[in-house]
């Protein structure tokens, strides 16, 4: 009866994000998180120093400066300074975004990769400044922008999923049997593992499949060991292995990706307050977490390292698990850290093939366009609501299956939009929400009823 008291606890435990939870016990639950979003971190940097032609020694300062900073945000996440005003104190975890990539490739092949580590840094102070001052922006930004913002968010994730169920973007059996079968066997044993095992271990479906699907790749031989040859059992991260240059036109366009950003962070947060804890972000939370983005992408500058954001993967990851406390995720955290002085663990990590992750990231995906939808239902069912969904999001998603939309666009606009769903619908649901009339009818529900409360 104590081990089953044990077990009750254990789990209440998880699902507590300010529990005392024994670090041993929270091992397994933040390597979940590690491993959902370990390749998604790197592959920015993997398809950056392509670009800027780096060699074998510069992409390994690359891959080491990725996972300190990855480890760190997510710690200064779970863990917030400055009295609580940057970091979130929310179970988010942080990675290399995709967001910045078109720009950065654009600016290092042209001004070279010092002149995008100066807009990196530079543009975290920026966002720093966006976040401290989020009370006052936040509140031009409605519940149904918010819901739209969410959506998208797993929307756009839904290819992702999809490339890696298959075998990977680029992948030259893309597609195959093999890697169909494989994220077949992971995705039926994520779900048969959710909904038959019992107690703490339900919570641990994700590390099963990946662990099965691993092993299954194993004795297919699709599992790539190149990452291993030649590896320093250990190595020190390296400081400013890229010097910085200061240039206007790469802050300014590094700038509106950080604003960017900061909503798309908007809309992590009330998605992983929503899976997690059944309420809203508060005002605190919301402007933390942009204020902890930023400064950790400043300091990952220092690293060589392109802007860090929080992943939707783990949000999905929460939602399907439900594990929220802080000392399990910081567990995770302290993998990627450690990751990064001892390539080799770095190595089995990134050995992971893709087909493996899609069998287990689709439903976490999926997980996510629900909230969005949620979310939705919450805010009301208007006209005007209506209205405002319908229309950004098939502008979002519709103009960025076609990006020749934008062929004769500026190329700062280009940057921004032409492949960012994401951006898209914010600002078009931003706008709609700003000019569209307010609903008079009796019996209204939702935004209306709330913005006429505030008033």
């Amino acid at each position: 009866m104590a081990d089953s008291g044990q077990k009750v606890d254990t789990a209440a435990a998880l699902r507590d994000f300010d529990a005392k939870l024994p670090f041993w016990k929270g091992i397994p639950f933040g390597l979940q998180h590690v491993m959902a979003m370990f390749v998604a971190n790197l592959t920015p940097l993997f398809l950056i120093a392509g670009v800027a032609k780096m060699n074998t020694q510069e992409q390994q300062w690359l891959i080491q400066g990725g996972l300190l900073a990855a480890g760190l945000g997510t710690a200064l996440q779970l863990f917030p300074l400055f009295w609580g005003r940057i970091g979130s104190r929310l179970p988010m975890v942080a990675g290399i975004s995709f967001t910045y990539f078109a720009a950065a490739a654009v600016i290092a092949s042209k001004q070279g990769y010092g002149a995008v580590m100066g807009a990196v840094l530079v543009g975290g102070l920026f966002e720093v400044l966006l976040g401290l001052t989020a009370t006052w922006w936040r509140k031009a930004i409605s519940p149904i922008v918010s819901a739209v913002v969410v959506t998208s968010i797993g929307f756009s994730l839904l290819s992702v999923g999809a490339k890696s169920f298959g075998g990977g973007d680029g992948a030259k059996d893309f597609g195959s049997g093999q890697n169909i079968t494989i994220a077949t066997v992971t995705l039926i044993c994520c779900l048969g593992f959710q909904f038959l095992a019992k107690g703490t271990a339900k919570q641990l479906s994700v590390l099963f499949g990946l662990v099965v699907g691993y092993i299954l790749a194993l004795i297919l031989h699709k599992v790539d060991f190149s990452s291993f040859h030649n590896l320093s059992p250990v190595s020190l991260p390296h400081f400013l292995p890229f010097k910085p240059v200061f240039d206007w036109g790469a802050i300014i366009s590094f700038a509106l990706l950080y604003l960017v950003s900061a909503v798309e962070v908007l809309g992590d947060t009330a998605a992983l307050t929503d899976v997690g804890f059944d309420r809203e972000p508060t005002s605190k939370e919301t402007a933390g977490a942009i204020a902890g983005d930023g400064l950790i992408s400043s300091m990952a500058s220092l690293f060589g390292v392109m802007p860090l954001t929080s992943f939707a993967q783990n949000i999905g990851l929460v939602a399907m698990t439900k594990v929220v406390n802080r000392r399990a995720i910081l567990s995770g955290a302290g993998v990627l850290v450690l990751a990064s002085f001892f390539p080799p663990i770095a190595a089995v990590f990134n050995s992971l093939p893709q087909a493996v992750l899609g069998g287990c990231t689709i439903v976490m995906f999926g997980n996510i366009v629900v909230s969005g939808f949620q979310m939705i239902a919450r805010a009301g069912f208007s006209e005007r609501n209506i209205t405002i969904v319908a229309l950004s999001l098939t502008m979002g998603i519709g103009f960025t299956q076609v990006p020749d939309i934008f062929k004769y666009a500026p190329s700062l606009i280009q940057q921004i939009f032409g492949s960012n769903a994401i951006a898209i619908a914010f600002v078009v649901a931003l706008i709609l929400s700003w000019v569209l009339p307010r609903q008079k009818e009796d019996g209204r529900k939702g935004e209306d009823r709330k913005e006429d409360g505030k008033a």
